[in-house]
């Protein structure tokens, strides 16, 4: 048996704090239920001292998981790890992730702090994190560009004060593999402790080496790899989760390291983070990418039709990837379609069910044939939906190329229903143009984008609709064999998000 890994996904954490994958309450519960059911030993559920909000979404993400350690992000500050523990301390195995910058630029310009400061900081606030959580992670922020010698003092006093394990990030993506191996072992001979408790690393890919460096940790000691989904993170993103694991399996000759991750459920998480932050992967990806097992050279197909390991080094069904074509069709009833729900991994009550297949129905009316990625994408967008503040009722199309669109948008309220008529630059344009005049506040239009589901020219097209309102963005997804009406759905999606946000903050306000 290899060395174990264990895998600590801060795609919650980290990984919403990069442009444009900002996530509600709802997305982010619904995102950790799928990555428990992807076995990952570790999520980071967010930093709850940030916003009511955030405490909300962990709290929520703590108590709802039945098996992976909850951990929340807290600096090193009663406050913070006061809010944690409030936050976490219903989970099964609730862990506190504390953190203070130890590189001499950040305690000089950021912290303002003598380094023996940053050392009694780190200590007590271990300490009294210790009081309450049986789990403590400390992080020193920056370590990579921080003294060895300083580290290791550092890392023996918290693990004195009860830290079990410890961070030793690269947090600005500046390391290399072969720096960072002799960086780790440095810190090892000079300290007394470090190897009493698991060694941690978090690497961001600035120079893309992201993956190699948490690769030359682990052949230094460390047992934990910190990492997201996709890879989604501040700058350039984080070590991507699929990567590292699949490397893990696929390359047990060299590394010999194991993990606990279902790798078949790889690609569906993959996708449901495409969907909830609308922030698609690069074609060629690794692992999860659209193009990952495509092959198009004829020397390559050719090498595939007769051994599919010609050019193959894993399998499109390691990951989750199903070669099944069509499942279901209009003629297809309600046990059947639960059947192909479960099969596929998700776990609906009977309302989400029953809605679940009035849509699939109404989906199999116009299409010939229903792909179980169109299912998929009916289940996670009912999963994940805001309440509908906004509900689409009808739209009439006036356009074409010698005439300015125009869009007649009927929506229902609770005050029922209105009709608003406007121009604009092309039907979606107008759509947009007269949803906003619903409204009492002025939106932008960040990002647009469409792209089918499936094949065919009556493949259900899936819409993302990214707007701004008040410095904040909201997301938006809509489905549709009709493009317009996709996108019409998407742009309601994210205006419901924004008015269900405003709500929320109006209640925290009043209480």
């Amino acid at each position: 048996m290899g060395k174990k890994i264990i895998i600590f996904d801060t795609t919650l954490r980290d990984g919403e704090q990069s442009p444009g994958c900002s996530m509600n309450n709802k997305e982010k519960l619904q995102f950790a239920k799928q990555l428990e059911r992807l076995n990952v030993d570790v999520i980071e559920a967010g930093f709850a001292a940030s916003s009511p909000g955030d405490f909300e979404s962990v709290k929520s993400i703590a108590e709802e998981m039945k098996n992976s350690t909850v951990a929340v992000l807290a600096r090193a500050m009663k406050n913070d790890i006061d809010k944690g523990w409030e936050a976490v301390k219903n989970a099964v195995s609730p862990r506190i992730h504390t953190f203070i910058a130890t590189s001499d630029i950040h305690m000089q310009y950021k912290l303002k702090m003598a380094p023996e400061d940053v050392v009694k900081r780190a200590e007590e606030m271990v300490a009294y994190a210790a009081r309450f959580s049986p789990e403590v992670e400390f992080s020193a922020e920056d370590a990579t560009r921080s003294d060895p010698k300083f580290l290791a003092h550092v890392f023996d006093r918290v693990i004195k004060a009860g830290a079990k394990i410890i961070n030793i990030p690269d947090t600005v993506g500046y390391t290399t593999p072969d720096e960072y191996f002799q960086f780790i072992m440095e810190i090892r001979k000079r300290s007394e402790y470090l190897d009493k408790a698991i060694i941690s690393v978090h690497c961001h890919n600035d120079l893309g080496l992201a993956v190699a460096n948490t690769l030359a940790a682990a052949k230094a000691g460390a047992t934990q790899f910190e990492c997201t989904v996709n890879g989604i993170g501040e700058r350039a993103g984080n070590a991507a989760m699929e990567e590292l694991v699949m490397i893990m399996d696929t390359r047990k000759d060299i590394y010999g390291y194991e993990c606990n991750i279902k790798t078949e459920e790889i690609m569906k998480t993959s996708s449901l983070l495409t969907r909830i932050t609308g922030v698609h992967v690069q074609p060629n990806k690794a692992i999860v990418g659209a193009n990952a097992f495509a092959h198009e050279s004829g020397i390559h197909q050719h090498g595939m039709l007769s051994h599919e390991k010609t050019y193959e080094i894993m399998t499109p069904e390691s990951i989750g990837l199903s070669k099944s074509k069509m499942v279901l069709g209009k003629h297809s009833g309600r046990h059947a379609f639960k059947e192909r729900i479960e099969s596929l991994g998700y776990d609906l009550d009977k309302d989400e069910l029953d809605l679940a297949f009035v849509q699939f129905k109404e989906l199999a009316d116009k299409k010939k044939e229903v792909f179980d990625r169109d299912i998929e994408a009916i289940v996670s967008k009912r999963a994940i939906e805001s309440p509908e503040t906004y509900k689409l009722v009808r739209y009439v199309i006036n356009s074409g190329n010698t005439i300015t669109s125009t869009a007649a948008v009927t929506l229902e309220t609770s005050e029922g229903r209105e009709e608003k008529v406007a121009t604009g630059d092309g039907p979606v344009d107008a759509s947009f143009n007269a949803i906003v005049k619903f409204l009492d506040t002025e939106i932008s239009l960040e990002d647009y984008s469409i792209q089918s589901v499936t094949e065919g020219t009556d493949a259900l097209g899936e819409a993302l609709v990214r707007i701004k309102a008040a410095d904040k963005k909201y997301t938006g997804r809509g489905l549709s064999t009709d493009i317009v009406e996709s996108s019409i759905a998407a742009y309601l999606a994210a205006v419901n998000k924004m008015l269900e946000d405003r709500r929320m903050m109006q209640d925290e306000q009043e209480n």
